[in-house]
């Protein structure tokens, strides 16, 4: 019996795309469950002095960073030009102009934004990344095989990687204190140390409410907008600024959570190792095709 060329190559797509989604040819992004009293901080950046007081405190109290910081955390020449986090800095405070006051320029604090809905987590094939109940977002360290899938995910672009380090390199970004002050009842070492009570350490859903109310008795301090009360699904730290946070460097994002963009192409790839093999096996039989095809001929 012969089989028609459109015949068979329908039949091909129709595996290809079992192989790569699944039965019904979608893969759906699994979801976390969200406690609604996890831990979240709240940054009022219209309270930062730029003093780094939590870029100290973060660095003394990961001890294993594998770079320590040149020259004073008083320095603010560091000012001068825009930082991100590395490998050996988990939070940087950066300063911005303000349009609204030239003599008062406005700072803001950047550490990882620990989401409620983490890409680093669903990208990471093998579990090294995993988001713990209080909404910490941690790594392990033994079982990354250092794809940095996480890397490229993460829409705030967050995680560094020890390029320096041949032997044992690892992922490194914030760890919201989880092993050293999180789970013995304590608040994020940056939290604590802030002079000037920018940041609020508490109930996520609190600090909402915190918010908003301040953004309702001082609407003419707050741009009426909560950072990371609803980007990519939501995140533990949550920002309040009286200019636009694109000001600030702040990624204008979506509210749909990232790893519903991309879970499904990513665990449908590398599930059991099977997608791929079923894209083998179609090629195959296309090459297979086109051989009986010509010796037909």
């Amino acid at each position: 019996m012969q089989v028609k060329r459109r015949t068979f190559l329908k039949q091909v797509a129709g595996v290809s795309s079992l192989a790569l989604f699944g039965k019904d040819g979608t893969a759906e992004a699994s979801r976390l469950q969200v406690s609604p009293d996890q831990s979240g901080v709240l940054v009022d950046t219209t309270l930062c002095v730029g003093c780094r007081s939590c870029e100290k405190a973060c660095n003394e109290i990961n001890e294993d960073l594998p770079r320590k910081p040149a020259g004073s955390f008083k320095d603010e020449s560091v000012f001068e030009n825009r930082r991100r986090m590395d490998y050996g800095a988990y939070t940087v405070v950066n300063r911005y102009k303000n349009d609204n006051d030239l003599q008062k320029p406005v700072y803001a604090k950047f550490q990882c934004m620990h989401c409620l809905y983490p890409a680093c987590v669903s990208a990471c094939i093998v579990g090294a990344f995993s988001r713990e109940a209080n909404g910490a977002v941690i790594y392990d360290p033994w079982k990354c095989i250092g794809c940095r899938y996480c890397m490229a995910a993460c829409p705030f672009q967050v995680p560094a990687y020890e390029f320096s380090n041949v032997l044992t390199p690892q992922v490194r970004k914030c760890t919201f204190c989880f092993d050293t002050r999180l789970t013995k009842g304590k608040v994020p070492a940056c939290v604590q140390s802030c002079p000037m009570e920018v940041m609020t350490f508490g109930k996520r859903t609190d600090l909402i409410k915190q918010a908003q109310g301040k953004i309702k008795t001082f609407p003419d301090r707050y741009v009426p907008h909560i950072y990371g009360e609803k980007e990519v699904g939501g995140t533990a730290w949550l920002y309040l600024s009286g200019i636009p946070f694109t000001a600030l460097d702040f990624p204008h994002l979506g509210y749909h959570p990232a790893p519903g963009y991309t879970e499904p192409i990513q665990h449908a790839i590398f599930k059991w190792f099977l997608p791929p093999l079923g894209v083998y096996a179609a090629l195959g039989g296309i090459m297979w095709y086109l051989k009986n095809k010509k010796a037909q001929e």
